[in-house]
């Protein structure tokens, strides 16, 4: 009775969703942050279900959906090797490295995870014209290291906390020009509830990530800043044996930045500068870069839930969805799907993703690859390349010789 109700609450739910996107006006209103390749998945078997993760079974790259997973990972530890050739579309020298990994240290001391990641922009040639070029090649990269903790706090729900570092130098070598540094955190949490059924045991998980809460990204030291790209995701997975060696996942996420739009709906309690109306609506006006960058982190926060100037279904429309499946073979072999829907007025990053896996022992090997619904889309063929190593693998082997 319980699973019924819950089944007809969140189709009711989506259906809402859906209605509230469906009735918003035509609009182009993209949520612009700072370092926006923090929010960019490394994971190819996330990727391969049109990046769906942060409720799956725990694995090695859980540092970027949801840390508190380790917590309840079946293996002791490894690490992960990610590697994604970015906007291949359009040029072929960005690409991003992902380095991941977790051991734990036991059920009461908890779990303590790491990841690098490094996001190259390429090589630019600086010029004083059209004409001329500068001697000197910029190499800019955004890149961030961060730790995490996590523990379970009853038999079946965990929580973790990341703390991340974060540098932003877009190398425009400009006397007004400087790296940006921040700071920021991520709390998340894990529910897995195993249900015994007639063909095994399948499992209810339920997760959650508030991610990149910090400080804000400045380029010309303070006076002006962008917010990094503090996400709210949530996710729902079934786990369901179809017998000892087959088995089928039914994956959902949906996320939202929580981050003020520029173009926001105007209301007198805000005390910035005189506002930029826009011609056609007043309801709405543009921020500059002064008034953008007086608002908090907290503050921002708070906006992105109630700043559309078109109110309850333009907020609907900065919700992105993902809905996967993937089918295991004796967890050896893996085949995956998925469709991420964005809406066209905030930004149209919808695609279907296809994936596969194989583990042996100790590695394993998952291939991403993403088909976007526009083929002119730069997103359109992106490949994700990820090798994981187990520790209990590896020492399963070791202890052969």
């Amino acid at each position: 009775m319980k699973k019924r109700t819950f089944l007809a609450a969140l189709f009711v739910f989506a259906i809402t969703l859906l209605q509230a996107q469906q009735n918003a006006k035509d609009y182009y209103n993209p949520i612009l942050t700072g370092v926006p390749s923090l929010g960019i998945n490394p994971d190819a078997a996330g990727g391969g279900m049109a990046d769906i993760g942060t409720a799956t079974k725990p694995d090695l790259n859980s540092q970027f959906w949801n840390s508190s997973k380790y917590a309840q990972a079946e293996s002791l530890g490894g690490f992960a090797i990610s590697y994604t050739p970015w906007l291949r579309k359009i040029v072929n020298d960005i690409d991003l490295a992902y380095l991941a990994g977790y051991y734990q240290i036991s059920d009461v001391a908890g779990t303590l995870s790491a990841s690098l990641r490094y996001f190259s922009l390429g090589k630019i040639e600086l010029r004083n014209s059209a004409e001329q070029v500068v001697a000197d090649v910029a190499k800019p990269y955004e890149m961030a290291l961060d730790v995490g903790y996590s523990r379970k706090l009853a038999e079946y729900f965990s929580m973790g906390v990341n703390l991340r570092f974060v540098a932003s130098d877009l190398s425009i070598k400009a006397p007004e020009y400087y790296t940006g540094y921040g700071f920021a955190a991520d709390v998340n949490g894990f529910y897995s509830l195993p249900i015994e059924i007639t063909s095994g045991e399948s499992k209810f998980n339920f997760g959650f990530n508030i991610s990149n809460i910090g400080t804000k990204i400045s380029y010309d030291k303070g006076n002006t800043s962008n917010f990094m790209p503090t996400n709210f995701r949530l996710g729902i997975s079934y786990y369901l044996p179809f017998d000892k060696y087959n088995r089928l996942a039914f994956n959902f996420d949906v996320d939202k930045l929580l981050v003020p739009s520029r173009i926001s709906k105007h209301t007198d309690s805000v005390n910035y500068d005189v506002p930029n109306y826009n011609s056609e609506d007043k309801k709405t006006w543009s921020m500059s870069d002064e008034q953008y960058s007086k608002i908090g982190i907290m503050k921002g926060i708070g906006m992105s839930f109630a700043d559309s100037p078109w109110g309850f279904a333009g907020e609907m429309k900065e919700i992105t969805f993902s809905g996967g499946l993937e089918y295991a073979y004796n967890e050896q072999f893996f085949v995956r799907a998925g469709y991420h829907y964005e809406a066209p007025q905030t930004g149209n990053r919808s695609y279907v993703g296809l994936g596969a896996g194989f583990k042996w022992t100790a590695f394993r090997i998952d291939v991403g690859y993403i088909i976007a619904a526009a083929s002119t889309s730069p997103l359109d063929q992106t490949l994700r390349f990820t090798l994981a190593f187990d520790v209990d693998g590896l020492k399963e082997l070791t202890d052969r010789r």
